[in-house]
C-alpha cells in the first residue's frame, strides 16, 4: 500500500469577494502521478499554493508524509521535500541556468561558491533524471522548454519527494510534451509524488494514476483514471456534456489585408532568428503557425506588432506598418493577444481599467482628457457577462483573478472592436476545456465577420483544428504553407522538426 505524500483536509481559503477553495479535501501518494483537473477558477493553482507556502488557508489541515504541518512560506515547503514548477517559471533571466538553480543553496569552499562541485552535481542529477540543460546559459536566451527543464532540476537539487507542475505541457510542442511526461512518469516509478495540474484531458488518461476534480472551488471527486473517461471527467468539471468544438472552413476569403514581405528579424542574441519570411493573409481565413519553441515565432510575432524592427516589408491593408510603432499599429486596424497575459495585464488595477487599456485616450471612455469611470464600468460589466468572465464584479482587482479568467478578460479586449488583423498567441494557454471552446468559437466569429487571423499555438491540434492553412517555421522560415485538406499530425509533426519533403 502506497504511502500518503500530502493529505490536504477541508481547506478553506478566500479573497476579497471570492470563495477560492471550500472545504477542499486532496490526498496524494507516493509512487503515483496524481492529476488535479477543473475550470478556470476551480481552486487548482490555489490549493497547491497553500501547499506550497504562497498561500496561507483561512481554515484545513495538511499533513506531509503522515506529519501535521503548517506551511508558512516556500522555504518552510521546500524543507518538507515539496516542490512547484509554476505556470509562469520564477527564474531570473540574467542569471545562467547553474546560477538560477543553485540560488539560496550553493555549495561552499573556503567562503566562497564552488561553481565546480555544483555543476558535477547538477550533471549528475540531469543524466539520473534524463534531462539536457545547458547550465551555462542564460535563462534569457532559452527557449520555454528549456527554461522548464532548469525550474525541474532546480526542484530536485533542493530535494523534492513532492514535485508539483502547473500547466507544465501548455507552451511545449507535442513531441517535448510526451518526453516531459515520460520523466514524470520514471520519476514517480522511482517512488515520488508527482501533483500535475492540467487542462489537457488526453494527458491525464495518458499519464496520470488518479485524477481529482475541482469545481466552483470544491473537490467534487477524486478518480481511479484507469477507471474513468474524458467524457466523464468532462461532465464533472463542468458540470455538464459538452460538445466538441469544430471549425468548417471559411465560407468567404477575401482579399490580403497583410502582407510581409522578405521579412528577416533578429534575435535577443544578435542572431538572425527570422530569415526571409514572405506571406499574405486574407480577411476572412486563420492562418496557423506551426512550429517547436525557439524557430522565430516569438521575434515574428513581436516584429509583426511593433515590438521589433526587422528588415523587410509589412503592410497592414495596403499601408506600410513596418516602421509604425504599436499605437500606430493597433490604430491602424491590429490587434494582439501575447503570448503571455502578465505582459497584457496590469495586476494591480481594477478589471474595469485593464479592460480598457488602449481604448482609454478614445470616446466614450475619455471626455476632455479625463477617465469616464461610469463608461468603463458599463463596458466592462458587458464583456464580463459576454465572455463568462467569472469575476466579483468590475472594480475587482485583476491579480485576483484566475489565470483562465485573465485570459479571457485579455482575449475579449482584443477582439470587441472588430480588427482587420489578429495576431493571437496561445490563446488558450492554461484555459479549461469549456473555456478553450469559448475561445475558439469567438476567433471562428471573427474569422466569419471579415477578420484575418493570424494563430501561434504550440498546441498541433489547435492549430490543425482551426487553420484554413498552416505555415510551419522551422529555424527561422517558412519552409512550407499547407492548405486544410494537406495539413495532418504526421505530416506537421515531420515539417516541424525540419523534414523538408
Amino acid at each position: 500500500m502506497r504511502q500518503d505524500a500530502v493529505e490536504m483536509r477541508s481547506i478553506t481559503k478566500r479573497f476579497p469577494g471570492v470563495l477560492a477553495n471550500d472545504r477542499v479535501d486532496f490526498v496524494a501518494s507516493c509512487g503515483e502521478v496524481h492529476a488535479i483537473v477543473g475550470e478556470n477558477g476551480a481552486g487548482k493553482t490555489t490549493l497547491m499554493n497553500v501547499l506550497y507556502g504562497l498561500h496561507h488557508p483561512d481554515s484545513g489541515e495538511i499533513r506531509v508524509f503522515g506529519q501535521q504541518v503548517r506551511i508558512l512560506s516556500p522555504r518552510t515547503a521546500i524543507g518538507l521535500g515539496i516542490g512547484m514548477v509554476h505556470q509562469h517559471f520564477m527564474l531570473i533571466p540574467a542569471f545562467t541556468a547553474l546560477e538560477n538553480i543553485i540560488l539560496g543553496q550553493e555549495p561552499v569552499a573556503l567562503m566562497l561558491t564552488d561553481y565546480a562541485k555544483a555543476e558535477n552535481q547538477l550533471s549528475d542529477l540531469c543524466e539520473r533524471v534524463g534531462l539536457q540543460v545547458d547550465l551555462h546559459a542564460r535563462v534569457a536566451d532559452l527557449s520555454v522548454s528549456s527554461q522548464q527543464k532548469v525550474e525541474i532540476v532546480k526542484a530536485l537539487f533542493r530535494g523534492a519527494r513532492i514535485l508539483i507542475l502547473d500547466e507544465p505541457t501548455s507552451v511545449l510542442a507535442p513531441s517535448e510534451a510526451e518526453s516531459l511526461l515520460m520523466m514524470l512518469r520514471r520519476l514517480a516509478d522511482e517512488g515520488m509524488c508527482i501533483i500535475l495540474i492540467s487542462h489537457k484531458l488526453g494527458e491525464v488518461m495518458d499519464y496520470s494514476d488518479r485524477v481529482t476534480v475541482l469545481r466552483q472551488g470544491r473537490s467534487v471527486a477524486c478518480l481511479e483514471t484507469r477507471k474513468t473517461s474524458r467524457e466523464e471527467l468532462a461532465r464533472l468539471m463542468i458540470g455538464q456534456e459538452k460538445e466538441p468544438t469544430t471549425c468548417p472552413p471559411s465560407a468567404r476569403v477575401g482579399r490580403p489585408v497583410l502582407r510581409v514581405s522578405n521579412l528577416h528579424v533578429v534575435g535577443k542574441n544578435g542572431v538572425v532568428a527570422v530569415i526571409g519570411v514572405c506571406f499574405d493573409l486574407r480577411a476572412g481565413e486563420i492562418v496557423g503557425i506551426a512550429g517547436i519553441d525557439g524557430n522565430g515565432q516569438r521575434e515574428l510575432v513581436e516584429a509583426l506588432v511593433g515590438l521589433r524592427f526587422g528588415k523587410g516589408s509589412i503592410f497592414l491593408n495596403d499601408i506600410d506598418i513596418s516602421h509604425m510603432c504599436v499605437r500606430r499599429r493597433l490604430d491602424a486596424g491590429l490587434s494582439y493577444i501575447p503570448e503571455d497575459r502578465r505582459f497584457a495585464l496590469i495586476p494591480d488595477n481594477r478589471i474595469e481599467e485593464n479592460i480598457i487599456l488602449g481604448l482609454h485616450r478614445l470616446p466614450p471612455f475619455s471626455h476632455f482628457g479625463l477617465l469616464r469611470e461610469d463608461a468603463a464600468r458599463r463596458f466592462a460589466e458587458r464583456l464580463i457577462e459576454e465572455y463568462e468572465i467569472r469575476a466579483a464584479g468590475p472594480r475587482m482587482v485583476t491579480r485576483l483573478l484566475s489565470g483562465g479568467n485573465q485570459q479571457k478578460l485579455v482575449l475579449a479586449r482584443a477582439l470587441h472592436c472588430r480588427p482587420k488583423v489578429l495576431v493571437a498567441c496561445q490563446p488558450t494557454r492554461g484555459l479549461d476545456v469549456g473555456s478553450t471552446a469559448q475561445v475558439h468559437q469567438r476567433i471562428i466569429e471573427a474569422r466569419d465577420l471579415g477578420a484575418g487571423i493570424l494563430l501561434v499555438s504550440f498546441d498541433l491540434d489547435e492549430t490543425l483544428l482551426l487553420s484554413d492553412r498552416v505555415m510551419v517555421m522551422f529555424r527561422g522560415r517558412i519552409v512550407r504553407v499547407l492548405t486544410r485538406q494537406e495539413a495532418d499530425r504526421e505530416k506537421v509533426g515531420r515539417l516541424m522538426l525540419g523534414a523538408v519533403e
